[in-house]
């Protein structure tokens, strides 16, 4: 008896066990999860924590919400002008559906990069045949892939409820046979700028030339008025003292004249004056003091 009880509580206990195990279970932070029955969702959009499930009429799928990455393989994408370009790219979604994502991908990771793969091509190939070669590489990455992230985000979120977070370009090559047609047609660009900012820069060495020019004379003018003024007031200024001291001692003046004329004339070896010997020229010559009537 004792045995069979033990049994029994045993068994009871392993039961308890069993069901507790298969009737609970948890949901990770990270995570979401739908619940089934006989494959059929019954509860959508389970949240973290711990729930409740009737045992094997009852399953659970839970999904990863973290940001996933889809590493795509380089495609070659065609321009507006019809040049290839080989685009390697990745893209960052995140199931934000479960119900929707369960549906259109049972669930598996695997089935939904299959799924999403080729929308995502198809709308780089879009976004890369609306552009020319020169603005694919003069644009910044960023902003080319704005456009396909948000159109992709739209289209994916109504089909297996997933969101796009972000598509990012490693890098874009280009064929051995478009890169030389490239950079010449690069270089043309650059050279082209470079006569342009030369062409400005002469123009404005030729205004400011000009400029220094202009104020140049106009300050050579302003000076060359000033100095005559100046010269026509110091000569004004200078008469009128010689003048004034004059009108003092008149004959003093008259005598010093003289002298000044008489050194002047003989300053030279050899010089020669043809004069009548009563001339006024020679009065201080003949006396010191002439009369006032000579």
């Amino acid at each position: 008896m004792i045995n069979n009880r033990s049994l029994l509580i045993v068994g009871g206990l392993a039961a308890i066990a069993w069901l507790a195990s298969n009737s609970l279970y948890v949901v990770d932070e990270t995570e979401r999860a739908v619940k089934l029955r006989f494959g059929e969702i019954i509860e959508e959009d389970i949240q973290p924590g711990l729930h409740f499930k009737v045992p094997i009429t009852q399953t659970v799928r839970t999904f990863d919400t973290r940001l996933l990455t889809l590493d795509t393989d380089p495609s070659r994408y065609l321009t507006l002008e019809q040049k290839a370009v080989i685009v390697d790219s990745y893209v960052k979604w995140q199931v934000v559906n479960p119900t929707q994502y369960y549906e259109a991908t049972a669930g598996d990771e695997l089935m939904a990069s299959r799924l999403i793969q080729p929308r995502v091509d198809e709308s780089l190939r879009n976004a890369f045949g609306r552009l020319d070669l020169q603005e694919i590489i003069a644009e910044r990455r960023d902003d080319l892939m704005t456009g396909p992230t948000e159109e992709l985000d739209t289209l994916l979120r109504d089909e297996l409820g997933v969101a796009i977070r972000d598509i990012r370009v490693k890098r874009i090559d280009l064929p051995e046979d478009v890169s030389s047609a490239v950079y010449e047609r690069m270089r043309s660009e650059r050279e082209r700028e470079a006569r342009e900012w030369r062409a400005q820069g002469q123009e404005e060495a030729e205004r400011i030339r000009a400029n220094a020019d202009r104020r140049r004379q106009v300050l050579l003018a302003q000076a060359n008025e000033r100095a005559e003024t100046l010269r026509g007031e110091g000569d004004a200024e200078a008469a009128a003292i010689f003048a004034e001291a004059y009108g003092k001692d008149e004959e003093f003046f008259t005598f010093w004249r003289s002298l000044n004329a008489y050194r002047d004339s003989f300053a030279s070896d050899g010089n020669m004056l043809v004069l009548d010997p009563s001339s006024d020229f020679f009065q201080y010559l003949k006396s010191p003091t002439p009369s006032a009537g000579e």
